[in-house]
């Protein structure tokens, strides 16, 4: 009988709509990986922890390392409270994410907050975290991470796409590749505040714009865009570049929702285009920009291969359910971060582990 891993995986994603936690059951059958998902929620932050998180980057060394044991000690009291809230027994590990406050890899670092001492001793369990830092040591992008669970537990798909603050895709074929493509929630949550809403439910507002030609050439023309993979985005991109480049512009919420939503859908097509692929292939679409019925409709317009939807625990928690896997494997001593994605000079079994 095969052994039982439950692991908890923590996402903190630069929307800001939550901490999700999901408990995980992952064991190995004949050499392949399966997973459950028994138990998930995503807890919402409170607005003194989005005005903190959001502003992060601009804090003092001494105010970041407080938020970052702070947002430690809160992870884990977070997942205390879930574990006594669903009765978890036998939970072996936190696998946790952190919050991306800094990603540079050119510069050879990258920041993610929440303590895992903090967190370890909150929760009382064992946690792995800190994933990245290893591979841009070793020359790599530390980005995406989530390829090595595309890979071994979504492996009947040849594509898959993860839609959250940014959009980015795996390609599996002879060796993994994922990079990301362009900015999306990030971007359609900041123009959705504007209409006085956490994000446009469903689309709604975007459908009720017009496409505006210039602006979606600007998006397009982007020097990010012209580089190749492996490449990744810092989440100061979307704040930076995207939104500055369209607030030059005189255009309605709307249609400003309307245009962003056709250049991710544009540029996610042509993302597959450029890598091998046949008309029959899948892509698998995860993470909250799924629920955007219209930015879904245009990436159906644009993709080149057939684009499936999976069951809602899958759309909503499945980075959750990978970072838990990522810990995992870093606990069993194994790789973790592909090299053939990142551009590291190898293959790493990345992250800490803290002790409760």
């Amino acid at each position: 009988m095969s052994v039982i891993y439950r692991v908890i995986g923590l996402m903190s994603g630069s929307s800001l709509d939550g901490l999700d936690i999901a408990c995980c059951d992952f064991s190995q059958v004949d050499g392949t990986w399966r997973f459950s998902i028994p138990h998930a929620v995503c807890k919402p932050y409170s607005d003194g922890w989005v005005k903190r998180l959001r502003e992060a980057h601009h804090m003092a060394g001494k105010d970041l390392w407080q938020l970052h044991v702070d947002f430690g000690r809160y992870s884990g009291e977070a997942v205390r409270d879930f574990i006594a809230e669903h009765k978890i027994a036998d939970t072996m590990l936190v696998g946790s994410h952190g919050h991306t406050v800094f990603h540079f890899p050119q510069d050879g670092f990258t920041t993610q907050i929440g303590d895992g001492a903090a967190l370890a001793v909150a929760a009382g369990i064992p946690v792995a975290c800190d994933f990245r830092s290893t591979d841009i040591a070793r020359g790599g992008q530390g980005a995406p991470l989530v390829p090595i669970g595309d890979k071994l537990l979504f492996g009947d798909y040849k594509f898959l796409l993860n839609l959250g603050g940014i959009a980015n895709v795996t390609m599996q074929g002879n060796e993994t590749v994922a990079f990301d493509i362009c900015s999306a929630n990030q971007v359609l949550n900041f123009y959705a505040y504007q209409k006085g809403q956490v994000f446009d439910k469903d689309g709604a507002f975007a459908a009720q714009g017009k496409f505006d030609q210039s602006l979606f050439d600007a998006l397009n023309a982007l020097d990010y865009h012209k580089q190749p993979y492996p490449k990744s985005l810092d989440n100061g991109y979307s704040r930076d570049v995207i939104i500055p480049l369209m607030e030059k512009t005189h255009l309605s919420v709307e249609d400003k929702l309307h245009t962003f939503c056709e250049h991710i859908a544009y540029q996610i097509a042509a993302a597959i285009k450029a890598m091998p692929h046949a008309a029959s292939d899948k892509l698998m679409a995860s993470g909250g920009g799924v629920f955007n019925s219209h930015l879904m409709e245009r990436i159906k317009h644009y993709a080149p291969v057939m684009v499936v939807r999976p069951d809602d625990a899958i759309i909503h928690y499945k980075e959750a359910l990978v970072f838990a896997f990522i810990g995992l494997l870093r606990w069993l001593g194994e790789e973790n971060v592909l090299a053939s994605v990142t551009g590291a000079k190898g293959n790493s079994i990345a992250g800490a582990i803290y002790l409760s």
